[in-house]
């Protein structure tokens, strides 16, 4: 079985979609259309603008988005997924290419998601850390022992790689405490905010606002969602999990772990590089990732 899996903020480059633009007459038709949806033309950051225009909130999340779902378009009759999952903004680029949304919807709630995050992240100053070596539980109760300041395990990107999240003071402390707990690496991230974390409430209750106005459909494949790391097909759970997925972890790893159980054999990452690819192979070297 074929799983199709969709990267997340982070995986966006200079020039990222100039190709598939250039090459793909469908696939240009879809990028103005964005530039239309949008009001600006994102196009222009996307090919040709700097790395520094890409990290602009309203422009990341929308180019990821776009790289990805408009890649799985230009694949046509050659997309045709068993299940499909995506990496926290990748979880709206996976629900668009099966089905769930359509491309306008989908695009307009990546935008207001961005600018909800970026809301929320100027509210108060947070932040992120890799944490690496160590096992799942031993992060979790560093987290849960320093209850003083917001601190919670935001993504479980594979066996030993942990993100932890939350304010700055916080996530300080846990770094130091699981360095001497034996964190081969634990290591502030350059990003703007604490996402999957309770300081991302307003972000959620603005978002949860749109995606209650936002008409939802059966997708064509089961949806591991974030959430969870569950397959769902049912449109009003898929609503709901995606409501809570700002604030609650992304629990990649166990949903890699539920696709293989559930019969996937090949991941096949549709977007801006291939952290996923990386990811996937380090839950299991026995599928096929490309």
């Amino acid at each position: 079985m074929k799983a199709f899996v969709f990267p997340g903020q982070g995986a966006q480059f200079v020039g990222m979609g100039k190709d598939l633009y250039e090459q793909s007459p469908v696939a240009k038709e879809y990028f103005e259309k964005a530039n239309e949806i949008l009001g600006f033309r994102i196009t222009d950051l996307m090919f040709n603008g700097t790395a520094e225009d890409l990290r602009q909130t309203k422009v990341t999340q929308p180019a990821v988005f776009l790289h990805s779902v408009i890649s799985a378009i230009v694949l046509g009759d050659e997309f045709k997924p068993d299940m499909v999952a995506g990496h926290s903004l990748g979880e709206f680029s996976a629900l668009v290419a099966a089905g769930a949304l359509t491309f306008e919807d989908g695009l307009k709630l990546v935008s207001k998601r961005a600018m909800a995050m970026q809301k929320a992240c100027e509210l108060e100053e947070s932040t992120m850390a890799a944490i690496l070596a160590l096992p799942d539980d031993v992060v979790e109760e560093v987290c849960e022992s320093i209850n003083d300041h917001v601190v919670v395990p935001a993504n479980y990107n594979c066996p030993g790689q942990i993100v932890i999240s939350g304010d700055i003071a916080g996530v300080d402390r846990a770094c130091e405490i699981l360095k001497e707990k034996g964190a081969k690496r634990a290591l502030r991230l350059s990003v703007g905010g604490a996402f999957h974390s309770p300081l991302m409430r307003p972000a959620a209750e603005d978002l949860q606002v749109a995606i209650d106005e936002t008409v939802f459909s059966k997708p064509v494949c089961p949806i591991y969602q974030n959430v969870n790391a569950y397959p769902q097909t049912a449109p009003e759970a898929i609503k709901e999990n995606l409501k809570a997925q700002l604030t609650a972890p992304v629990r990649w790893t166990q949903t890699v772990k539920n696709m293989i159980t559930d019969g996937a054999t090949e991941f096949v990452e549709l977007g801006p590089g291939d952290v996923l690819k990386g990811l996937i192979k380090k839950v299991s070297s026995e599928v096929l990732v490309h």
